[in-house]
């Protein structure tokens, strides 16, 4: 750094910075003829019309004027009115407007003005509000994901001006800037390297790739630019080494500039649950507004008047319309959002709760999400066999099988680094600054027991022969009480290629032919493992200093140390949770294809002998026929060396599948594809700010496993949903059969108001509703394959069940009301609002709802096995919600105020006990369908709960396997 630091000094020749005369001219953008990263470092400078001491400041000054600043534009999100007017024209809250507007029309015209009418009204509308309130709370998330992106970049950077060094603002780079890079740094825009020492960066956040890569000054051939060495890019790190790189593209010009593109550009999908909820809202507003017209084209001739045949059609439409599901469907689903929590997945859209549930298929990156992002030595070879190294990650803790054996194979490879251990501080973790691989190896050295600080300090460095990607490895020369060593790391092959000796317990034996084969056979093997290997070598040099390849000549191989980029330890139980549950899991990662099928393997994904694999080259060469059929046919796939459009092309050609795609993610590359899914899940402790803003769900703790909770979770919630809306809409039922009823038979007046069918809807059947929301995960969610995307939130079964408890509760009802209109021996012609008995009866109907309701909340928590063995005081929610809604049913029959607004009376305990008789039937009447359907079809798996105990016992002998 500080010869860098010393040419920058030099004078400046004639012409460098500007034109002769030191008056810099405005320049025009640079354009370079052929790629900026196939040139020569001299025709670099040329194209961008540089120098190697800078840009002078004025040019640097006009081509900001003329290119504007490095930044990326701050995205735009919908303003806060339209997000709020959004929540008035969903088609639920439409119908409930229509009905507010119709309620205030009939108050209009009545004719004395009735003040209910205008109580119901005002209701309808808040109603309405608290809808919106809530969804508007929840939705109201601005997309910051271009901010975000920005965060990324650091605020300010080196770059030579004038031959000077100097620090400026990100944001004022322009191309020709030439920028000085040391280890640590973010690159601040895309650059071309000029001068390079010992440089490697990590492209992580822009290629998904775990690995540092080194980068030369050299021109490369290389048909995309990411995949030129010669080049570094915008929100990447420099790892190791030093240099001086010459800036091509800034902004959105830049390759971090076109994942904000994709990013900005990619729709939000709507969930299932949107969908059908959507579909659902349509039918019950088409078929509420149909009845409601048919019932007042009919009453109308029979000589009632506009008015009240309004009023009418109004209650018909109230009843059919279930005004508290909005709320009811959002606070269940915020219940699901907060059990997620407990297990560390926080859902940023409640809808996404249910989403997750119904996924088909996870497309997974691998770095981060599968594994923990942290090189670990796992085994050692040596000349007398394998040594195991136990513990993970950069923590060192764990141990060396016979360290005493592979001491100085470590304590070589642990001098010949440039990486440092840091050790935590405060809640931290372990971390390495410089090359992981480096870090690997400091690690187990420290599980042998070497102290590598002592180390250093009794053979200081005195010379080095940095790693370049030609030679392939990297070389130290120490002083060691007087005697210089040399020690080497690098690739096997290149290594064992400058071997003349093999160590065998501290003696250096000739290696021979078969000594080679065996040494490379060992190499082989861990490869295969899915290790990446490196071989350890030394000698002791006389004389005055050698060149390079003098003092890497006729060395003494020490051995191979295999390592890993290890899995998370819960994966592998969260992938076979999620293999029986019928989800697929398709690796998505920018690795090499053999480092992703090893991982894959470890982890469960893929357990057949021959996986397909493809590259993001191969997908470039398909069209979305050939593509389709790929992921239609390929069973266990694995898509590797992929960029964030072929991320986001899988995921479109899935869904154009019909699958229901989840996709986890942990950097800015997996941002647009974490947008465009069904549902994004991002790490929330290792990912990158953008794909946590992108995503739906982000993992508090990184964990795979917590998706395969989330998922069972989810599919709970959507079991919920149903409970409810069988709750919900089989008392609708009993609300309309009624009216129906009094239609046909004749009767003047509605058996059951308008504002007493809000009342039910909004006091006696909202907080059961919400309680059935909170039932627990049924023992075999998931055992059962995922809900297809075409199945419909009101499948043949649930309208079936809506109609069979439905039914039920509306033949009680009808029954109750016309047994006391007729007991009062009134002919039909003679009833009035005002009529006793009529009031009577009305407050029957409504308590007959509400007494049925009650047991029908009981028989809807489950679908197959009996209330009574599950437990009929196994939710205590329901049963306090059931006994409020009991509660205010009361209040409104006894109370003189709530009797005025209601226009009810007050029951009798023998009415009380003929509602109880009729209210249980639903209950008993489902009993006896659950026994008929256990007795028809018993349970192909057996015991579920049993299932589950011989699995989680099964685990520890697989894991150990």
């Amino acid at each position: 750094m500080k010869a860098l630091r010393a040419r920058a000094d030099r004078p400046a020749s004639p012409g460098e910075g500007g034109p002769a005369g030191g008056v810099p001219a405005p320049a025009a953008p640079p354009s370079p003829g052929r790629p900026v990263h196939t040139l020569a470092v001299a025709d670099v400078f040329a194209a961008l019309d540089t120098s190697p001491r800078g840009l002078a400041s004025a040019t640097a000054r006009q081509r900001l004027l003329d290119q504007g600043p490095n930044e990326l534009p701050a995205a735009r999100g919908p303003a806060v009115w339209r997000q709020l007017a959004a929540q008035f024209t969903d088609l639920f809250a439409v119908v409930l407007i229509v009905a507010s507007g119709i309620t205030f029309l009939a108050y209009a015209l009545q004719d004395p003005r009735q003040p209910g009418t205008l109580q119901l009204a005002v209701a309808i509308l808040c109603v309405v509000v608290l809808n919106a309130a809530i969804g508007f709370a929840q939705e109201y998330s601005a997309e910051r994901t271009a901010q975000t992106l920005q965060a990324m970049v650091p605020h300010r950077c080196r770059v030579l001006r004038d031959g000077a060094l100097e620090e400026v603002a990100v944001r004022d780079l322009v191309p020709g800037d030439l920028v000085v890079l040391e280890a640590g740094d973010t690159v601040s825009a895309d650059c071309r390297v000029v001068e390079a020492h010992d440089l490697t960066v990590s492209n992580a956040a822009i290629t998904g790739e775990s690995d540092p890569v080194r980068r030369t000054a050299g021109p490369d051939t290389a048909e995309e630019v990411l995949r030129a060495r010669d080049c570094v890019f915008m929100g990447t790190d420099v790892i190791t080494g030093t240099a001086r790189a010459v800036v091509f593209a800034t902004g959105q010009a830049t390759e971090f500039g076109r994942i904000f593109r994709l990013t900005a550009g990619a729709p939000r999908q709507k969930t299932p649950l949107q969908r059908q909820v959507a579909v659902m809202a349509r039918r019950v507003a088409g078929t509420a507004l149909a009845v409601g017209a048919a019932l007042f084209a009919i009453r109308l001739p029979t000589g009632q008047g506009l008015v009240p045949s309004f009023v009418f059609a109004l209650g018909v439409m109230v009843a059919l319309v279930p005004e508290g599901l909005p709320a009811t469907l959002s606070v269940s689903l915020a219940l699901g959002v907060r059990r997620m929590a407990r297990h560390h997945a926080l859902v940023k859209k409640l809808l996404a709760v249910e989403a997750l549930g119904s996924t088909t298929v996870v497309c997974t990156d691998k770095t981060g999400t599968l594994t923990q992002a942290e090189m670990t030595v796992v085994r050692i070879w040596a000349a007398d066999g394998e040594h195991t190294v136990t513990g993970v990650g950069y923590e060192p803790n764990g141990r060396v099988d016979d360290p005493d054996a592979v001491r100085e194979l470590l304590r070589s490879a642990a001098l010949c680094c440039d990486a440092r251990l840091v050790a935590p501080t405060g809640a931290g973790h372990w971390r390495v600054l410089g090359d992981t691989t480096e870090g690997a190896l400091l690690v187990a050295a420290a599980k042998a027991g070497l102290d590598t600080a002592a180390e250093e300090a009794k053979a200081p460095r005195i010379a080095e022969h940095p790693f370049d990607s030609v030679r392939k490895l990297m070389s130290t020369v120490h002083d060691e009480d007087g005697t210089r060593r040399v020690r080497v790391k690098g690739a096997p092959s290149e290594v064992l290629a400058r071997c003349t000796r093999l160590d065998r317990a501290g003696t250096a034996e000739p290696l021979t032919d078969a000594g080679r084969r065996r040494v490379t056979d060992a190499a082989d093997a861990l490869a295969a493992q899915g290790l990446r290997v490196l071989a350890v070598a030394a000698r002791e040099v006389t004389g005055p200093p050698g060149t390079r390849d003098q003092d890497e000549s006729d060395l003494t191989l020490l051995g191979l140390a295999g390592m890993q980029d290890p899995p998370r330890p819960e994966v592998y139980e969260a992938v076979e949770a999620c293999h029986r549950a019928g989800i697929r899991i398709v690796m998505v990662t920018g690795d090499h294809p053999l480092t992703a099928e090893a991982v894959a393997r470890r982890v469960g994904i893929v357990r057949s002998a021959a996986p397909t694999v493809a590259t993001g080259a191969e997908l470039d060469a398909l069209d979305d026929t050939a593509l389709d059929r790929l992921l239609a046919e390929a069973g266990e796939l694995l898509l590797c060396r992929v960029s964030p459009e072929h991320k986001m092309r899988v995921v479109t050609a899935f869904q154009r599948r019909g699958e229901v795609v989840a996709v986890t993610g942990d950097g800015a590359n997996d941002a647009p594809a974490l947008k465009h899914a069904d549902i994004g899940v991002a790490m929330g402790a290792s990912g990158t700010d953008v794909a946590r803003e992108a995503a739906e769900m982000v993992l508090l703790d990184d964990s795979f496993g917590s998706i395969a909770v989330a998922v069972r979770l989810g599919r709970s919630v959507y079991q919920n949903i149903r409970k409810f809306l069988v709750y919900l809409f089989s008392h609708n039922i009993g609300e309309l059969a009624p009216i129906l009823a009094a239609t046909f038979a004749g009767f003047p007046l509605v058996p059951i108001t308008a504002v007493q069918v809000l009342a039910i809807d909004l006091g006696s059947d909202v907080m059961p509703a919400l309680a059935l929301g909170a039932e627990p995960p049924e023992s075999d969610v998931m055992d059962q394959p995922p809900r297809p995307r075409t199945e419909p939130l009101f499948s043949r079964a649930v309208v079936r069940r809506i109609l069979f408890l439905g039914g039920i509760q509306a033949l009680g009802v009808c029954a109750v009301f016309f047994w006391r209109i007729h007991d009062s021996g009134i002919p039909y012609a003679d009833f009035t609002a005002d009529n006793p008995v009529y009031r009577e009866a009305i407050t029957m109907v409504q308590a007959g709802i509400v007494v049925s309701q009650f047991f029908n909340a009981l028989a809807v928590r489950t679908e197959r096995e009996s209330v009574f063995r599950a437990g009929v005081f196994g939710n205590p929610w329901l049963i306090a919600a059931g006994l409020l809604g009991l509660g205010i049913m009361a209040a409104i029959s006894y109370l003189p105020l709530l009797q005025a607004v209601f226009h009810t009376a007050a029951l009798t305990a023998g009415d009380w006990a003929l509602l109880a008789a009729v209210g249980v039937l639903p209950l008993l009447a489902d009993e006896a369908r659950k026994a008929r359907l256990r007795s028809r079809a018993p349970r192909p798996r057996g015991d579920p709960r049993r299932d589950r105990k011989e699995t989680c016992a099964m685990r520890p002998e697989k894991d150990a396997r």
